[in-house]
């Protein structure tokens, strides 16, 4: 195990994470929400790429892992300021863009601000906008008002203990929507999506392929795969995923 490295940034926050060097395009991987970069996927792709000789990030958004802050304190903007930092300072040329679930929001958010750097992206049951149109369009009365005056609401996970979701939260991932306006992904992209998968729909992944425009996109589902996406079958579809936007057809 390589001892892990830290990245302070402009916004005050030290962000954790590991890097192999390696021919590019360099392999940049973006985890899910409260996810850290020792995840199953994370680690897998990086011996991957090690073994192919290519370069790898992975690392922790403050608040998750080994980077500094706190879950709570975070949002989708802090979080996007995280891996845009990340990429400049870490990183050069082009890249490939891995994300899974938020991770995957954090990919197109990337895709908007770096476009010239992008030459392929894998998305894993990616959630875009999931703060307002899975949380928000889902809160009863009582759990709105509660965002306004406790500040916060705390949602059941499957994975973990209950998610905190504060008002900051919500209100910057408004900011931060992707499926309302264009969406130009101008570079091989390929959509992962397990059909048993119960924290991101069918649904969303095939609005996300309908709403995004670029030349090469297609979306695989396969069956009985869950929002984990990372038994062996499913570590082996990701791999073929990336060789296929490094080498499309």
């Amino acid at each position: 195990m390589t001892a892990t490295s830290f990245l302070d940034t402009a916004q005050g926050r030290r962000l954790a994470y590991h890097k192999s060097e390696g021919t590019g395009p360099t392999m940049v991987f973006l985890g899910g929400l409260k996810s850290d970069m020792e995840g199953t996927k994370a680690v897998h792709l990086e011996a991957w790429a090690k073994a192919r000789g290519q370069a790898f990030l992975r690392f922790d958004y403050s608040g998750h892992g080994e980077s500094s802050g706190t879950f709570e304190e975070g949002c989708i903007g802090d979080w996007h300021e995280d891996t845009v930092a990340a990429v400049k300072a870490l990183t050069e040329g082009s890249l490939i863009v891995v994300g899974s679930s938020m991770g995957g929001w954090q990919a197109l958010l990337l895709a908007k601000a770096m476009p010239e750097r992008i030459v392929g992206m894998v998305a894993i049951a990616a959630a875009p906008d999931f703060t307002e149109d899975g949380y928000w369009a889902s809160f009863s009365d009582s759990q709105k008002a509660a965002l306004e005056t406790v500040g916060h609401v705390e949602l059941p996970s499957d994975y973990m203990e209950p998610y905190i979701i504060t008002k900051r939260m919500i209100e910057d991932g408004r900011t931060r929507l992707v499926l309302r306006d264009p969406l130009a992904l101008p570079f091989p992209v390929r959509f992962l999506q397990g059909t048993a998968d119960t924290a991101v729909s069918i649904e969303t992944a095939v609005r996300l392929l309908d709403h995004a425009s670029g030349p090469d996109m297609r979306l695989l589902l396969v069956k009985d795969a869950d929002h984990r996406f990372s038994d062996g079958p499913c570590l082996e579809i990701i791999e073929r995923a990336v060789l296929d936007v490094l080498a499309p057809e």
